[in-house]
């Protein structure tokens, strides 16, 4: 036995409603289980939009994905509070169209690659009615859970006096598995798949000891299972929940205030910049949220992260696959930064907008085969790094 894990498994069932929890080392270990086995060579799997590591999966084990949005969702500007909704009509019509073919319905908040931008939980019902009517399992990505419920919380009128915990609860009830990597989710290592279905549990069982650690620890440490317990039971916190999104929001607005296209409204996780506006004289086979990502790291050290083309896969054919947003996420997980430090990334990025013309493509050098994104290497097209450098030691002078 093991006292930590106890507590931990009471935490889960605290939070997140769920009697059965499987530990696993982080969020895309969960993904291969899930994936293992469930899906079979030929499936389809409905979600709102894809993040990189269960796309990987799912097409490993010989699945494919079908994203089903509003076309709201991908207008970069705009006043529609959940643009992570799955588009019931195109879900029921694909279910029709391949009976039998569909292992699951995944439903990730927030829609990571999109903007971090949220459900609302009027859709999550909705998704949960057509999983009934065709006896179909509901799979939630529970990663940024507090996050989306915090902004339910603040935009849908039926859940204005209700607590983050009561949303949250409302949420997991609805899905027959949730998941979750617990670096988004309760701020430690770790991650987990839950359920109230010991059937389902019991077909996943197995395959902890084999991928991750024993059922008591599943690759994680021991600080860390105790870390996670802390960590979940701050998700229901609305003073700790509500800290990201607010910086988050301050970084857009004021953004969006100087001329720098930023997706809108706020969404959680970060600022995603809008690459396609930014660096439109680079076209999209030479990767610009890459090369934007590139830039601001030489002008200021601000690592944000690519999610466009580079953070896709190529198709079996070996062809590149375009993503529908090149965007670079200026993440802002919960208790990092002070507001002096957002402030910096407002200066930054406003003064390389100003000189985006200066920006030029990227190319592969090194392209692994799976998530290249993480190991990939790439060179500029041109010199333009080190005329953009050039412009900036004009600007501020070589002491900085």
């Amino acid at each position: 036995g093991s006292q930590s894990f106890i507590r931990l498994q009471k935490a889960v069932e605290d939070v997140l409603g769920k009697k059965y929890y499987l530990p696993v080392h982080q969020g895309r270990a969960a993904e291969n289980i899930i994936s293992n086995v469930y899906v079979k060579k030929g499936n389809i799997v409905p979600m709102n939009y894809h993040f990189t590591t269960a796309m990987a999966h799912i097409t490993q084990y010989g699945g494919s994905m079908a994203e089903l949005l509003y076309d709201e969702a991908y207008v970069v500007d705009s006043s529609h509070p959940f643009k992570g909704n799955m588009h019931i009509e195109k879900l029921e019509a694909l279910i029709q169209q391949q009976p039998g073919n569909i292992p699951f319905i995944r439903m990730e908040a927030s829609t990571n690659l999109i903007g971090g931008q949220p459900f609302s939980l009027q859709n999550l019902r909705d998704v949960r009615a057509i999983a009934d009517k065709y006896k179909i399992k509901l799979v939630l990505d529970a990663s940024l859970i507090g996050e989306n419920a915090y902004l339910i919380l603040k935009r849908e009128p039926e859940f204005k006096s209700s607590s983050i915990g009561e949303i949250i609860k409302k949420m997991t009830e609805l899905a027959d598995l949730v998941y979750f990597s617990a670096r988004k989710l309760s701020s430690s290592r770790g991650g987990g798949i839950c359920t109230n279905n010991h059937a389902l549990y019991k077909e996943m069982e197995t395959l902890v000891p084999l991928f991750e650690g024993f059922l008591t620890y599943g690759g994680i440490s021991i600080r860390e299972i105790e870390a996670m317990t802390v960590g979940l039971y701050e998700t229901l916190d609305e003073t700790v929940i509500s800290q990201s999104p607010s910086f988050i929001e301050y970084l857009v607005n004021a953004l969006h205030e100087k001329g720098v296209p930023v997706i809108r409204p706020a969404g959680v996780l970060g600022a995603h910049i809008d690459a396609m506006q930014v660096c439109a004289h680079i076209p999209q086979t030479q990767y610009p949220a890459g090369a934007l990502a590139a830039a601001l790291f030489l002008v200021s050290g601000i690592r944000g992260m690519e999610r466009g083309s580079i953070s896709n896969q190529r198709d079996e054919a070996g062809n590149e696959t375009y993503a529908d947003m090149e965007l670079v996420r200026l993440a802002v997980p919960r208790r990092v930064f002070t507001l002096s430090q957002i402030k910096y990334v407002e200066d930054r990025m406003t003064w390389l907008y100003q000189n985006r013309h200066l920006i030029g493509g990227l190319k592969f050098v090194y392209e692994p085969p799976v998530l290249r994104f993480f190991m990939g290497g790439l060179e500029p097209t041109s010199d333009w790094p080190q005329q953009l450098m050039a412009q900036f030691r004009k600007d501020f002078g070589d002491s900085l």
